[in-house]
């Protein structure tokens, strides 16, 4: 599983980043964490508000801090339809 957080480094998107390992750790559940910063690799994702949280290539968040109680779900559903494939 891969989850990238997309933004510019700034707080907000420290905040989600935070959040999505505390996500992680809740459901004893490993993954790559990957910030991505640059404006182009944003873009391709047509995100247009950030912080924004991508899971397995799936935008699931933009321009908000969703909790990590919110993000666990989504992860968990990811690691489901993982070991479903």
């Amino acid at each position: 599983m891969k989850i990238q957080v997309l933004g510019s480094g700034c707080s907000r998107c420290m905040n989600l980043a935070a959040n999505a390992e505390t996500a992680l750790q809740e459901l004893g559940l490993e993954a790559e964490i990957e910030k991505v910063t640059a404006i182009e690799e944003i873009m391709a994702y047509q995100v247009f508000a950030t912080p924004a949280l991508v899971i397995d290539g799936s935008i699931k968040s933009a321009g908000r801090i969703p909790s990590s109680a919110e993000i666990a779900v989504w992860v968990a559903a990811a690691a489901k339809q993982n070991t479903e494939a």
